[in-house]
């Protein structure tokens, strides 16, 4: 490709960005946000909407001057599924070019099957959400998949996941690519998530933003100056499996003592397990239907209620994780920590806790200015994500490192600029 040729493709996309966040839009604010000359905006805008990517919106509501026309993306042109796997749902969603979900379903995944079955599932659960969305599948742009464990993007293949043993060099895209016929995006579902929030959510587009996840596993991705950091292997933020405890138990990931193993929804249930069945009383117990039932969610419920048992189990969490972070801070010195909205439902004290411990043990320079916020973006969080990480990757629209111009503009500073 030419030089002038990148140099259109590229202002397009952010043109293509601008009405994407700032629409409905004219031509004229166009021009005034991205400085462009006005016949360049009116030559590639004309260029968008013959490719069906925009299109014309009524006009402004102005009294006073000439009434402009409005421009936004055009949802007909096309549509996206976005999918997200963990050891225990299925998640599908079909979303449009905002991106926005339109419709969304989430189903038990069954492990017996093994790799095959679990494959068979997921592409059956992509055929439905498609079918049931009545959309036309010859629109259909891409499929973004968030994957529990570690992948390897540049290939489509999930290497690992430790909480699934069986999960090993699958070939997500080599499958989804023959079955569909559409362009296959595979990333990791804590950075899934951290896009989302990052962007949509509580990140407000920080550039240097730690986010926690903590949901079947406990995982960590860093955002430096705007960038993700993923490593040479693409195993950066593997927190969970950091050592909290020279002599604790064995994690799933073959090694002791892991935060995961300590700290999990999964360790946290099982202790509070053991906890009831030893004789202690707690209002878990009804608010799980069993101490059978009980899990690391209903203690966090429970925690939040104000459950004595609960609230001490969720203080333990709340220690191991402080450490963990306390460390990540240490090492990438992030502005911002955000913890994944899972947690939010044990209450404002989780977060205190855990803002406390960081402080106490972190470097006081990398604390000074530290902010804690919990997450804003549920369920959805990872197929968002999913879903702008192909607006970025396929399409070539800067949502993770936007111009400059349309944060200042817009008062969407990020939130670690001075």
């Amino acid at each position: 490709m030419k030089h002038s040729d990148s140099k259109k493709e590229r202002d397009k996309a952010v043109i293509m960005a601008v009405v994407r966040r700032f629409g409905p839009i004219s031509r004229v604010a166009i021009q005034h946000l991205t400085q462009y000359r006005p016949s360049t905006v009116s030559d590639y805008v004309r260029e968008l909407i013959e490719a069906g990517r925009l299109y014309e919106a009524g006009r402004s509501d102005n009294p006073l001057g000439r009434k402009q026309v409005l421009l936004r993306v055009n949802d007909a042109f096309g549509f996206l599924v976005a999918m997200e796997f963990d050891a225990e749902t299925i998640r599908t969603a079909v979303l449009d070019l905002e991106p926005k979900v339109l419709t969304t379903r989430t189903e038990p995944v069954d492990l017996t099957g093994g790799v095959e079955g679990v494959l068979k599932q997921l592409l059956s659960a992509a055929d439905r959400a498609i079918r049931e969305s009545r959309k036309n599948r010859a629109q259909l742009l891409g499929i973004a998949f968030a994957d529990p464990g570690l992948v390897d993007r540049r290939r489509g293949i999930s290497v690992m996941c430790a909480l699934l043993d069986f999960w090993q060099c699958v070939p997500l895209r080599e499958r989804f690519e023959a079955r569909f016929g559409a362009p296959f995006l595979l990333e990791g579902n804590t950075r899934a998530k951290a896009v989302a929030e990052r962007v949509l959510g509580a990140g407000g587009m920080a550039e240097n933003m730690a986010y926690i996840d903590y949901s079947t596993g406990i995982g960590a991705a860093v955002f430096s100056e705007g960038r993700m950091v993923r490593g040479h292997s693409e195993t950066a933020g593997e927190i969970g499996h950091t050592r909290v405890a020279e002599n604790g138990p064995a994690c799933k990931c073959g090694s002791f003592g892991c935060l995961e193993a300590i700290a999990g929804v999964q360790a946290l249930g099982a202790r509070a397990r053991r906890a009831l069945e030893e004789g202690s009383t707690s209002k878990v117990v009804s608010l799980a239907g069993g101490v059978e039932k009980v899990t690391g969610w209903t203690v966090l419920e429970a925690a939040r209620q104000g459950d004595k048992l609960s609230s001490s189990l969720v203080e333990t969490v709340s220690n191991h994780l402080g450490l963990g972070i306390a460390n990540l801070v240490n090492l990438f010195n992030p502005a911002l920590v955000v913890l994944g909205k899972n947690l939010a439902s044990a209450g404002p004290d989780l977060l205190q806790q855990i803002e406390r411990i960081v402080r106490r043990q972190a470097l006081p320079s990398a604390t000074e200015k530290l902010e804690f916020r919990y997450g804003t973006i549920g369920d959805e969080a990872a197929l968002l994500g999913a879903g702008l990480l192909v607006l970025e990757e396929m399409f070539a629209i800067p949502v993770l490192k936007p111009p400059k111009f349309m944060l200042d503009e817009h008062g969407l500073a990020p939130t670690d600029t001075d």
